[in-house]
């Protein structure tokens, strides 16, 4: 019986208080009332007064030339449109500190140095025509960094079970420019005839247009001479069909009997190869190669019941890792 008449009396005191406030907020909204009209009339005159003082300061601002800004204005360069000053811990940028950031670059930047492999399978195809079939590779690539690389080409080919054309050639070679390498050398040949070992120095790069190019000058015992000349060129049909014609040239500087070899030029060589890369390493590929021998030489061959000319049909793959 306790509990209800306290609660009653609880509920009754919690009344009277929210009445007392329901009445002060009653008075408070009737003062505000009646104090508006003359707060707004305040503010409009105080509007009225500031746009004189305001029209004359920029008159007078356009009229006279803007005084420059002290050394403690924080604001300077806001009003002036330009950047603002640098905090006094920042030196300012030197033109040294400015040609470091920004070098003329006349020349490609070479990366630092790092051993790096590089193998392609430029030919690795069967040739068939009117002599005998035989498989034909031809091998390049290079061990080193963006600077410094040792360099290896071989080729040759096998007709049955003969090897009936080998060569070994080794190179050291640096950069001479964007696009062109020096290499130098050596080169051994295994077949056919007696081997040889010759001296080597080459330039190989890309020609413009694209052109990939090889140079080689070679000199053997006995004061024998080579120069062989080598381009091919990529036709790009397709992103991926790519045309490649190549030709090939050899001069030799005395005659060479046991190789049926005579001075001046020798041979020629010409080839239409067209490949398909199912992956930028992996290319099948036809063709046709025609090689003939002229002057002495091709003289040298008749006269060994040889074959001048050939022409050959020609299918393989393009592989490189």
């Amino acid at each position: 019986m306790l509990r209800p008449l306290m609660t009653s009396g609880h509920r009754r005191t919690r009344r009277g208080f929210q009445n007392v406030a329901n009445v002060r907020r009653v008075i408070a909204a009737i003062i505000l009332l009646g104090l508006w009209p003359d707060v707004v009339r305040a503010q409009h005159e105080h509007g009225a007064e500031g746009v004189a003082p305001a029209a004359q300061q920029a008159a007078s601002s356009a009229q006279a030339p803007a005084a420059p800004a002290g050394p403690g204005d924080a604001h300077a360069g806001h009003q002036s449109g330009g950047a603002a000053p640098l905090p006094p811990f920042i030196p300012p940028v030197t033109d040294t500190e400015r040609a470091a950031a920004f070098p003329e670059l006349g020349d490609h930047m070479p990366h630092g140095e790092s051993f790096t492999t590089f193998v392609m399978a430029d030919h690795l195809e069967w040739q068939t025509g009117r002599s005998a079939d035989r498989g034909a590779i031809d091998l390049k690539g290079w061990v080193g960094g963006d600077l410094s690389r040792l360099w290896f080409r071989t080729s040759g080919s096998v007709a049955g079970q003969a090897l009936t054309d080998a060569r070994v050639e080794l190179f050291y070679g640096r950069p001479v420019s964007r696009w062109w390498d020096l290499v130098a050398g050596m080169r051994q040949d295994l077949e056919p005839g007696p081997a040889r070992t010759w001296a080597a120095i080459g330039l190989q790069g890309l020609a413009p247009q694209w052109f990939e190019v090889e140079a080689t000058a070679y000199l053997g015992a006995g004061g024998r001479t080579q120069l062989h000349l080598a381009s091919e060129y990529d036709l790009l049909l397709t992103n991926r069909l790519v045309l490649q014609p190549s030709a090939a040239l050899d001069v030799y500087g005395k005659a060479d009997a046991p190789q049926r070899i005579g001075a001046g030029f020798s041979s020629v060589e010409a080839g239409l190869r067209l490949r398909y890369e199912i992956r930028r390493e992996f290319a099948p590929y036809v063709g046709i190669v025609w090689e003939r021998a002229v002057f002495a030489t091709g003289d040298r061959r008749r006269e060994a019941g040889e074959r001048v000319d050939e022409r050959r049909f020609v299918a393989g793959a393009r592989i490189w890792f």
